[in-house]
């Protein structure tokens, strides 16, 4: 019994040692800053306390990088079969599946006034692809819904055929914005240019 006892205080007085001794480690950790840099005293508030203000960073162009992401993704290619999609009529009109023919009875009758246009003329074929894609979608972005391009007609190039003409054809299918386009009037230039009509562009609510 007496043993029982004695080993009962010598734990209790262990368990008592390693919390005197928890507690003196504790009170040295708050004292350490204070122990290593000495006696402060606090400054007097001189009114003219000044607080750094970070400068902000620039914002990200995060808009612009979209753009250039959906133009790679609505590049145009030459290799576009555009015949099949062509109305077999003596302009070689089209206008996109979904879109009655009376679309292009009117586009073809100046029904839409022209708001814009591009003359290709003089350009390289890769040049004249770059520029038609960037005058269609600025346009759509603008909210224009009838643009007119002129490709000409090839009487100054080899052979008396137009290099564009078909090309511009074959670009203006791929794009999105295009709803239809016909050959335009006379007094529009005739063979050497197409009257586009575009689709309405989407406007958020202010």
């Amino acid at each position: 019994m007496r043993q029982a006892l004695a080993d009962v205080a010598a734990r209790e007085a262990r368990r008592a040692q390693e919390r005197l001794e928890a507690e003196r480690r504790a009170r040295a950790e708050l004292m350490l800053f204070q122990n290593f840099v000495g006696p402060v005293k606090a400054l007097k508030d001189r009114g003219d306390r000044r607080w750094h203000t970070p400068t902000k960073p620039a914002p990200l162009p995060v808009q612009h990088w979209l753009d250039e992401e959906r133009v790679l993704l609505e590049s145009i290619s030459d290799d576009f079969d555009v015949s099949t999609l062509l109305d077999t009529d003596d302009q070689l009109s089209y206008r996109r599946p979904g879109i009655g023919v009376e679309v292009t009875r009117r586009l073809r009758s100046g029904h839409w006034s022209i708001q814009r246009q591009l003359d290709l003329h003089g350009l390289r074929v890769d040049e004249a692809r770059e520029a038609l894609g960037d005058f269609i979608r600025h346009a759509h972005k603008a909210g224009m819904r009838c643009v007119r391009v002129v490709h000409g007609k090839g009487l100054g190039s080899p052979g008396k055929s137009p290099v564009l003409k078909s090309r511009v054809q074959r670009w203006l299918v791929q794009k999105n914005e295009v709803l239809a386009f016909v050959q335009a009037r006379p007094m529009d230039g005739g063979a050497g240019a197409l009257v586009v009509l575009l689709q309405p562009a989407f406007r958020k609510n202010t």
